[in-house]
């Protein structure tokens, strides 16, 4: 009995022995993960933004502590409003100065705070001059990866005439703005936004054409359906209340003005010589013109695609054997007619072009120097006056 009470009580002292042993190694298990690497959850403002080096390990310990003990605050928005502010950081300002400007705006609750949660994450001295739109629901940290960033809460979208839905969608993605190609896999399939404008657009078509040119205004969160309805709404906005009617009075659907307004678009820059392309393929496509084929050039690109090879969306110059080799409802030199749908988006004086063309005879055009250097074209109602100014201005 003797022997299993000594048995006993030595297991027992074992026990505690080994008891004590594992709650040291926790403390100081635990002790050194909050010296060397405090968990940053809720603290750090951009996950590819590391705590700040300069810091020393103390420093850093007392800053996260600090912080973690205000996370709440730091995640939490002022606001529920998600409308914009405009802000301005000047040269010169330093943390303490931007800190406290936000406050004033009531952009964060508290200018202290802030400036310790740029300090902690190394961004007091590397915040970014400019003018921003900050929306008033962003949270603190939110508030530090934007002024970090250099970007604002507020984007602007900048879209020149001429371009096809493909340009758009890889300036989209280069800019950082939204994700290219989900904004023109939407664009082809044509079927996230509706709208007045659409009403005679034929079923299956894509919104190509109807991504009018301008600056356009997004939030950060803006999906592909956002700037489509933007655009469609501008168009609507800035096109005459009488469109339509103008469309009926040159016998087209206003899908049909767009598409002929696209081919305008990509064949001069020149605004006084809109009218006149417009009443040349308009005049094509009157019966018995004696030129049916519109023979344009840009539908030709455009049939063509994306040119890996020079990094071209519009293939220029064109090859001999492009104009008959691409075999695409798109090409107007073997097909009649209009092509199938707009090529590109026409900016405004593009499509009044072809609402109110000139009144001309035109039946065709040439560049007035080769590879319309100077953008300025030659009219003749005949085809030998054609020849003949080609040989004049190409020597041909």
């Amino acid at each position: 009995m003797r022997q299993i009470f000594g048995f006993i009580k030595g297991t027992f002292s074992i026990i505690l022995v080994l008891l004590g042993t594992v709650a040291v190694i926790a403390i100081f298990a635990r002790m050194f993960a909050n010296s060397s690497n405090p968990d940053p959850a809720g603290v750090m403002v951009d996950v590819q933004v590391g705590r700040s080096s300069a810091l020393s390990r103390e420093e850093a310990q007392l800053l996260y502590n600090q912080l973690q003990s205000r996370a709440d605050e730091l995640n939490t928005p002022v606001s529920d409003n998600p409308g914009l502010m405009p802000f301005s950081i000047e040269a010169g300002n330093d943390a303490l100065t931007v800190a406290a400007n936000l406050q004033a705006l009531g952009l964060i609750s508290d200018a202290g705070l802030f400036v310790q949660l740029l300090r902690y994450n190394g961004l007091d001295t590397r915040l970014q001059v400019g003018d921003y739109q900050l929306r008033r629901n962003m949270t603190m940290r939110q508030v530090g990866a934007a002024l970090y960033r250099g970007r604002s809460a507020r984007l602007i979208v900048t879209v020149p005439p001429g371009w096809r839905m493909g340009e758009l969608a890889d300036y989209l993605t280069a800019a950082e703005i939204m994700d290219g190609n989900l904004f023109l896999q939407q664009a082809r399939q044509g079927i996230v936004v509706n709208h007045p404008l659409l009403a005679d657009r034929p079923t299956g078509q894509s919104y190509e054409g109807y991504l009018f040119p301008g600056n356009y205004t997004l939030s950060d969160r803006a999906a592909p359906a956002d700037l489509i309805k933007l655009m469609l709404d501008n168009m609507a906005a800035q096109l005459p209340a009488n469109a339509a009617a103008l469309a009926q009075q040159q016998g087209l659907s206003f899908y049909q003005v767009l598409t002929l307004a696209s081919i305008v678009e990509r064949e001069t820059g020149s605004g006084q010589e809109r009218p006149l392309i417009a009443s040349v393929f308009l005049n094509r496509l009157k019966p018995g013109s004696g030129a049916p084929h519109l023979q344009a050039d840009p539908t030709v690109q455009y049939a063509l695609g994306y040119q890996r090879w020079s990094g071209q969306w519009w293939k220029t110059p064109l090859d001999l054997d492009d104009y008959t080799a691409v075999d695409s409802a798109y090409n107007t030199y073997l097909y009649l007619g209009l092509p199938p749908g707009p090529i590109a988006s026409p900016g405004l004086d593009s499509i009044m072009a072809v609402l109110q063309p000139a009144d001309t005879n035109y039946l065709f055009f040439v560049c007035r120097l080769p590879g319309c250097e100077d953008g300025q074209h030659v009219f003749s109602a005949s085809y030998e006056e054609h020849l003949q100014n080609a040989r004049v201005y190409w020597g041909q």
